[in-house]
């Protein structure tokens, strides 16, 4: 078990393991560059395990817990992937109809992050679905470099269309009292940014560090919006003045938070990017949102 502790690591190594993350570094080249900041006791090999991800160890609702009913399911997607899989979760104790979120994953597929917070949602009284839009390709494989690589070979509209699609099947499902809303992280932030300007009906939008949209389409953007930034992420913050600037120039409804000495990816409790305090609050902020636009009155 490594040793190596989270304020001992240089913000550099942070900002490689995204660049990592993102592709815009390959594996030989992280592993190179990491090893500049193997020094002393550190090794690149402990380095490399304590910056990747331990879903196993971070489970905050297991996928059997009595308290949900949740289960796979699969929604048609005709322009987008064509049968998509989806985590379907729900309490399983009520009976009337329910808010709706879609969760969006990163740019790895449904890992089981991902679908702890969908379980983790549907216990705060809501029904969710979490898409996997790897699920042409054969689903999430296990684990995220490969996922990374899989999802990179998709058409980005097609993706698109897939989560357009989970909208409109969870909208229209017995469970569901036709709000729903969207939450998404790192690629499924910018995902939750698309999906406020393409479907009108939308009833809530909550990007986690998400790239913005086309300055022309905030016009377009109907539903409130619940944005939430790290203040190191200067990778994604540097769309967000413009952005802002074209939410109030168009008048539209926003609530926006910068979380101070976080790193982007700072809710995801799997990696040591994690910020425990920010992760908590903006959680919190996310469900009291919801529960202000997607419950029944």
């Amino acid at each position: 078990m490594s040793q190596i502790k989270k304020e001992d690591i240089k913000q550099e190594v942070f900002d490689l393991y995204d660049d990592y993350a993102h592709n815009r570094l390959n594996r030989r080249a992280f592993v190179e560059k990491l090893s500049l900041y193997a020094v002393g006791g550190l090794t690149v090999p402990a380095l490399m395990s304590f910056l990747m991800p331990n879903y196993q160890a971070n489970v905050q609702v297991k996928a059997d817990d009595p308290r949900l009913k949740s289960e796979y399911i699969n929604y048609s997607s005709p322009k987008g992937g064509g049968t998509i899989k989806a985590l379907l979760s729900k309490p399983a104790d009520t009976k009337a109809k329910l808010g709706g979120i879609i969760v969006v994953h990163e740019n790895r597929g449904l890992n089981p992050y991902i679908e702890d917070v969908a379980r983790t949602a549907a216990l705060a009284g809501f029904i969710t679905l979490a898409p996997d839009a790897l699920t042409p390709l054969g689903g999430y494989p296990g684990n995220d470099d490969e996922g990374r690589t899989m999802q990179s070979k998709r058409d980005k509209g097609e993706m698109e269309q897939d989560f357009i699609d989970a909208f409109h099947y969870l909208k229209n499902h017995k469970d569901c009292n036709g709000k729903v809303g969207v939450v998404g992280f790192c690629y499924g932030g910018g995902i939750a940014n698309m999906m406020a300007v393409r479907i009108p009906e939308l009833a809530a939008a909550v990007p986690f560090y998400g790239s913005q949209p086309a300055i022309a389409d905030v016009p377009q953007i109907k539903a409130p919006l619940l944005l939430h930034y790290a203040a190191l992420d200067t990778r994604i913050n540097e769309g967000w003045p413009p952005y802002e600037a074209a939410l109030k120039a168009n008048g539209k409804k926003y609530q926006a938070y910068i979380y101070e000495n976080a790193n982007h990816g700072f809710h995801n409790n799997t990696t040591p990017r994690y910020d425990k305090a920010a992760a908590e609050l903006a959680w919190k902020r996310t469900i009291d949102f919801f529960s202000e636009y997607l419950k029944n009155a």
